[in-house]
């Protein structure tokens, strides 16, 4: 038996500035639904989570709603006073009947999301303005939830409490996201903007993929078959008719229609399959391995007169070639780790060695290189012109700008007018028409549509330099990374080798360790996996360590001509055609000699700093 039906819009049309966004649009929502809205950027998410709303209307259609129906939205923008406190703010939409029955879920919702509720709304970043925006939505617990962008500015910590919150939500929702592990936890069926048309996947977003890719490939088949048959009736046409009756003009008129129609579908078809196209990035620094060398290093903030530890004692080495994933709460000092390696703050104590004449590509989450009055020629070009080089290729901005998917007719607006996620494409194709060999990327993904993460996400994988990316995408982080630094406050830092999913499973084989009364494997203050214990303790030397870090250079020695002999056996372009199995077995010995080297190279370089302290 189906649920109930709550909502509906029937031969729903919307046009903007005459051109239809789309037409003839039905769309039902049942009881106890949770949709992912997945579409292109332009097609239409936000206007229908408006329609719904009801801040927009439509030119024509009708819209259907059950009586008293509830319905609570958290756009990307809203209103607020300034002098209302958070608590004010989150309790606005509620009437004073209601008021005590919800005042528990304030500081339940409030606390989850780190929000002070007697804070005035002026006083909060962009990032709690997201969050107190969100806390107002939950708190109302309407029928119809609708969220465009909830994960934006929150940390891992807190998208996995929303998850568990909204998997216990009572009502509907509706939610468009650029975050798929986040879409593939919480939905159970997908609505596809695609061309003007609604398609409704019955299942979540976790099968998305493989169904969208098998209406594509339907599509394909059907534009196949009518392009032979428009060949067959050319063929006929060109042959010439004698006698031209009715019938054969009528022929040659559907002919001439079958053609244009065939066209423009064809051309819907490219559009709608066509994803950002880019080069991959070559290898752009062979000289030095080393890039950076945290040695010892303590940083800390002052908040209400209390210090707050950011690094404590930390020791890391970066190589290059490194892709390192930074992840952590809110301040807990990611932006703080990527500003002290930018050198655009120092230490409080210890050292960092960053190689000179290094040189880093820097994404910044606040955007602060944009300004509103620019237009996007002008970001681009600041010196003027109509061309840019592109890694050694002098082009023209308009066509650069259509490989991120701006059209060129928008080259000369304003900043001002992009949204964020356009804003983040300006900023990323700006610093991939010339990356250094260091990408430090502060937070890349927000706002981002899902083609243009999967061109972020193809070109990081190419990318052969060295990668620090901070992001709460964890399917992203899985993808692109092979080592994952966690800030976990109180200047506890924890190292994995592997992505965010090898992460989590480190962290719950450790909680597992310490239930059962073992060790963990991992110092909690020195970032780094296998440091023995016995070195934070030690004030100097014992016997045993010193004999350790005598012995450490010839095994780093024998480590580094064990991975040359791994890598040249490897770069045998038929030792896999020869010996499958013997290849494995020479991949898996590499991935061990380079975490052993790591290893080495770091427990060397802590001896060495405590034997001359």
């Amino acid at each position: 038996m189906s649920a109930q039906l709550i909502y509906s819009i029937k031969s729903a049309t919307v046009r903007y500035k005459e051109t239809p966004v789309f037409e003839g649009l039905d769309l039902n929502i049942h009881q106890g639904l949770r949709i992912a809205l997945i579409g292109k950027n332009g097609a239409g998410k936000s206007t229908i989570m408006n329609i719904i709303s009801g801040i927009k209307s439509l030119d024509e259609g009708e819209i259907w709603e059950d009586s008293g129906i509830n319905i609570g939205y958290l756009g990307q923008e809203f209103s607020y006073k300034n002098t209302e406190t958070v608590f004010d703010f989150i309790f606005s939409n509620i009437s004073g009947d209601e008021r005590d029955l919800h005042q528990y879920k304030v500081d339940i919702v409030a606390e989850a999301l780190e929000l002070d509720i007697k804070k005035n709304m002026e006083t909060l970043s962009g990032g709690q303005l997201r969050r107190a925006g969100l806390a107002r939505a939950l708190v109302e617990e309407p029928e119809i939830l609708l969220l465009d962008e909830p994960t934006n500015h929150l940390d891992l910590k807190v998208i996995n409490w929303l998850e568990q919150y909204l998997n216990n939500y009572r009502g509907s929702l509706l939610c468009i996201s650029h975050d798929k592990a986040f879409l593939e936890n919480i939905t159970n069926q997908v609505f596809w903007l695609d061309r003007g048309k609604l398609k409704v996947c019955p299942r979540g977003f976790k099968f998305f993929d493989e169904w969208s890719a098998m209406l594509l490939d339907q599509e394909a088949r059907e534009l196949k078959r009518r392009k032979q048959i428009v060949a067959q009736e050319v063929e006929w046409a060109s042959r010439g008719v004698k006698a031209r009756v009715k019938r054969n003009v009528r022929r040659l008129s559907k002919v001439k229609e079958m053609r244009e129609q065939l066209k423009v579908d064809e051309s819907s078809y490219r559009r709608a399959t066509k994803q950002i196209a880019f080069e991959p990035i070559k290898d752009l620094d062979n000289q030095s391995k080393i890039i950076a060398e945290f040695y010892n290093v303590h940083k800390a903030f002052k908040e209400n007169s209390k210090a707050v530890k950011i690094l404590n004692s930390f020791n890391l080495r970066i190589k290059r070639g490194d892709r390192i994933g930074v992840i952590g709460e809110n301040g807990s000092g990611k932006t703080t780790f990527l500003r002290l390696i930018l050198k655009e703050i120092n230490a409080d104590r210890g050292s960092i060695k960053v190689r000179k004449n290094i040189e880093f590509s820097y994404f910044d989450q606040n955007r602060s290189d944009l300004k509103p009055s620019d237009s996007l020629k002008d970001f681009l070009a600041p010196s003027g012109g109509d061309y840019i080089e592109v890694r050694g290729k002098m082009r023209h901005i308009y066509g650069y700008l259509k490989d991120f998917m701006f059209d060129p007719s928008v080259a000369l607006d304003k900043i001002s007018t992009l949204s964020g996620g356009q804003k983040n494409r300006l900023k990323l194709s700006k610093i991939l028409a010339n990356p250094k060999s260091c990408l430090i990327l502060d937070e890349p993904t927000n706002d981002l549509d899902m083609e243009t993460l999967d061109m972020l996400k193809e070109i990081l994988i190419g990318y052969k330099g060295t990668l620090l990316l901070v992001s709460h995408d964890r399917d992203f982080l899985d993808q692109t990374v092979t080592k994952i630094l966690s800030f976990e406050g109180n200047g506890n830092i924890v190292q994995c080798i592997g992505g965010y999913s090898d992460y989590l499973s480190q962290k719950k084989s450790m909680k597992k360790n310490l239930e059962v009364g073992g060790k963990s494997t991992v110092a909690p203050n020195s970032g780094l996996d296998g440091i023995n214990s016995e070195l934070q303790k030690s004030k100097k030397l014992t016997y045993k360590l010193k004999y350790e870090l005598d012995n450490l250079p010839g095994k780093i020695q024998k480590t580094e001509k064990d991975i040359e002999t791994f890598s040249a056996r490897l770069a045998d372009p038929n030792f896999y055609n020869d010996d499958p199995e013997g290849f494995l077995v020479i991949t898996q010995e590499l991935e061990k000699a380079k975490t052993n080297l790591e290893y080495c190279e770091i427990r060397w370089l802590e001896l060495e700093e405590l034997s001359t302290s």
